[in-house]
C-alpha cells in the first residue's frame, strides 16, 4: 500500500514531529511505502484541501492523520475530514480509545481519533501525541494494513473497492 501521512500542527516542523516520524518509519520498515509526509496548519480549510488532493489520487491507498483529534479551539481534523468520508469506520475510534484506556485512563475521552473511507482511500486520524500513535501502530494500524491479517483487514477492503470500481 502506499501511504500518505499528513501532520495536522500549528507549531511541528518535519524536524520536530516526531509522531509523523514514528509513522513514516514503521510504514517504511513494513511491507508499504510512504507516498508522501505533510504538515499542515490546523485549519479546516488547509485539511480539507490537502486531503481532496490526496483522495484524487490513485495510487494513494491510505492517508494517516495525526493531530488536531483534541477539543481546543484550534483541533480541527474531525470537522475537516469527516464530511469528505463516504463510510465512517466507527469500530476504529472506539478500539483506539478502548485500547489508550489502560495507558491514560479517562483522559481517552477527550480523543476524537476515527477513520472512514472515502474515493476508495482508507483515512484515519490520529492524536498527535507520539504514543498514541505507537499505540495505533503496534495494536491496531500494523496488522489492519496486512493482507495476510486474517479474518479480516483494511487492505483486503481498499483492494476490493479499487477491483469494483475499474470493472
Amino acid at each position: 500500500m502506499e501511504i500518505a501521512i499528513l501532520v495536522i500542527s500549528d507549531s511541528r516542523t518535519l524536524d520536530t514531529d516526531t509522531s509523523g516520524a514514528y509513522l513514516a518509519e514503521q510504514i517504511a520498515t513494513s511491507t508499504h511505502s510512504v507516498f508522501t509526509r505533510a504538515i499542515v496548519k490546523d485549519n479546516i480549510d488547509e485539511i480539507q484541501n490537502i486531503v481532496q488532493k490526496w483522495i484524487k489520487q490513485p495510487s494513494i491507498d491510505a492517508i494517516i492523520c495525526t493531530g488536531g483529534t483534541g477539543f481546543s479551539g484550534r483541533d480541527s481534523t474531525p470537522d475537516a475530514i469527516e464530511p469528505l468520508l463516504e463510510k465512517p469506520v466507527p469500530g476504529f475510534g472506539e478500539l483506539f480509545r478502548w485500547l489508550s484506556y489502560t495507558d491514560i485512563g479517562s483522559s481517552t475521552v477527550q480523543s476524537r481519533a476515527f477513520a472512514g473511507i472515502t474515493n476508495k482511500t482508507l483515512i484515519v486520524a490520529l492524536p498527535g501525541s507520539l504514543r498514541a500513535c505507537q499505540l495505533a501502530w503496534g495494536k491496531i494500524l500494523d496488522e489492519q494494513l496486512n493482507p495476510m491479517h486474517e479474518p479480516c483487514n483494511f487492505a483486503e477492503v481498499i483492494d476490493r473497492l479499487k477491483v469494483t470500481s475499474n470493472s
